[in-house]
């Protein structure tokens, strides 16, 4: 199977699982190998003996470096007595907590940080990166749902994005984040570390509706433009792909048209907006790349040749 053809499978059997759980001995096994073969996230082994390591711990008191770093690494203080090594005590938090944003600051950031997982574009931009052996981390409402549908190839979390604690572990080790919706930028203070973000926005069609649309549409349509405008002005490297009305149309069947002021009125599927936004990734503009794009009859043999494109006429 290509990767395009991996996805709408995938897509067609987890999806439907986020609303009604999808039971493991659902999968084929066909695909279930497939799964396991085009991924290099694996469930780890458990330990289950005490102090399996086997390693000598420092006396209680001062701790040493090794101490330090077994707690960052196992997870802290409460791990410590499992692991049959002494606890440290309160005077010597401070030194955790240096190692801590140390190790942190060095860390590899090879994540990308999906904003909506429960969302059906969000749900497609998951699976395709999957498919493409990406480390995932994806902000949801329901986690166990979630971690049921697709186990340990996502790292499901959920809080809030305004809360600073859960904002800087939701950022750990990411390198960009993909926003299918609005509403994400605007409730954050910070991106530190963050080297890319792309966001799918229907700011256009929000802005042409009218009547009780308008009305329905108002809130989304202030996200939008927030969501915009603070990554614009953040710096970040970022990637705005403003979409036509967006349709539960099948993928990769159409073309597309990227002229000025053709999202306003036409429409793109929900499958080519995911698409485009996996491929966005792949290429990094010096600043920031902003354009609309719905189905056409132009068709893109090369992604980065097109994106290079949208940069040269931007």
């Amino acid at each position: 199977m290509d990767e395009r053809s991996d996805i709408n499978l995938l897509t067609q059997l987890i999806l439907p699982s986020m609303a009604g759980v999808l039971p493991s001995s659902s999968i084929s096994p066909s695909l279930h190998k497939h799964f396991l073969t085009n991924s290099k996230l694996h469930p780890s082994s458990s330990i289950t003996t005490k102090n399996p390591t086997g390693i000598c711990f420092a006396k209680k008191g001062k701790p040493g470096f090794f101490d330090t770093i077994l707690d960052y690494i196992e997870g802290g203080p409460k791990l410590r007595k499992w692991y049959g090594a002494p606890g440290l005590n309160t005077e010597d938090e401070s030194i955790l907590e240096e190692t801590n944003e140390s190790l942190e600051e060095n860390e590899a950031r090879d994540a990308v940080l999906v904003t909506d997982g429960d969302n059906e574009i969000g749900q497609t931009i998951i699976l395709s990166l999957i498919i493409k052996r990406i480390r995932v981390k994806a902000l949801v409402k329901d986690k166990r749902a979630a971690m049921e549908s697709f186990g340990t190839y996502v790292e499901p979390m959920t809080g809030d994005p305004k809360d600073p604690a859960f904002l800087k572990k939701s950022l750990k080790g990411v390198r960009a984040i993909i926003c299918p919706t609005e509403g994400f930028l605007s409730k954050v203070e910070s991106l530190k570390g963050v080297q890319h973000v792309v966001i799918l926005s229907q700011l256009s069609v929000y802005k042409g509706s009218s009547g009780v649309q308008a009305m329905i549409n108002n809130n989304a349509l202030k996200l939008a433009e927030q969501d915009e405008s603070i990554l614009i002005s953040s710096g970040i490297p970022h990637t705005i792909v403003r979409t036509g009305a967006l349709t539960n149309d099948r993928g990769g069947k159409s073309g597309f048209s990227f002229k000025e002021g053709c999202s306003a009125n036409g429409s793109l599927s929900k499958e080519d907006a995911a698409f485009i936004c996996i491929e966005a990734l792949d290429v990094m503009p010096e600043r920031g790349l902003v354009f609309e794009v719905v189905n056409g009859e132009e068709k893109v043999m090369n992604w980065k040749d097109q994106f290079a494109k949208l940069m040269e006429q931007a």
